[in-house]
């Protein structure tokens, strides 16, 4: 309830009347799950335009993959984070008490749900593509059903970029790349795979 009624309010008429937002290839943009959409990291806007696309009655079923040292930091944070974006909380520097690091990833493809990935890890600079983490291969040669869709994001780095709590308005480029699935004979290293076809997008948003 709290997540439609913030993204109705408040995203939604930021990121498409403030900032401005050209999507290409929207017929890619997944409307059931499970399914995995891997993006570029540059800016917190990137989250909330991923979001913004998506239809009100399906929202509450994407969930972002987040930090948990950063996006639940203090109560407030938790809530914010947890009602209104719908995080799936994953630590960075994970203990082997406390279960498998992905597990919750897990649930929510078990769940049907639509999970959003960062494989930088973090922020980098802006419109700058930082080496692919390995944690999106394990995820999807553990879901090989599972489609993976690469998006490239451009511009949410010069509106909003790390470190910076100015916000400048830039036209945000969405590039969405058609589905594909873990193979790991034909893929090879798939974090580098899935990394190359997101950069090739963000060339083609510069021409």
């Amino acid at each position: 309830m709290f997540k439609k009624i913030f993204f109705l309010l408040f995203v939604r008429p930021f990121v498409l009347l403030v900032c401005g937002v050209y999507v290409r290839n929207k017929e890619y943009l997944p409307l059931q799950g499970p399914c995995i959409i891997v993006a570029n990291h540059n800016s917190h806007l990137d989250t909330l335009v991923l979001l913004s696309l998506f239809p009100l009655k399906i929202v509450n079923k994407v969930r972002p993959v987040a930090a948990v040292d950063y996006f639940m930091q203090n109560p407030w944070m938790r809530w914010f984070s947890q009602n209104c974006i719908g995080i799936i909380p994953l630590d960075r520097k994970p203990d082997k008490k406390n279960g498998h690091p992905l597990q919750k990833v897990y649930d929510a493809l078990h769940n049907n749900e639509i999970v959003i990935i960062f494989p930088e890890g973090s922020r980098g600079e802006a419109e700058e593509l930082q080496p692919f983490k390995n944690g999106i291969s394990h995820l999807a040669k553990e879901f090989p059903h599972v489609p993976v869709v690469p998006v490239a994001l451009h511009g949410a780095g010069k509106s909003l970029p790390k470190g910076e709590a100015l916000f400048v308005p830039f036209v945000i480029d969405v590039l969405f790349g058609a589905p594909v699935f873990y193979d790991a004979e034909k893929k090879g290293d798939f974090s580098a795979y899935l990394q190359e076809q997101i950069k090739i997008q963000i060339q083609r948003a510069l021409r």
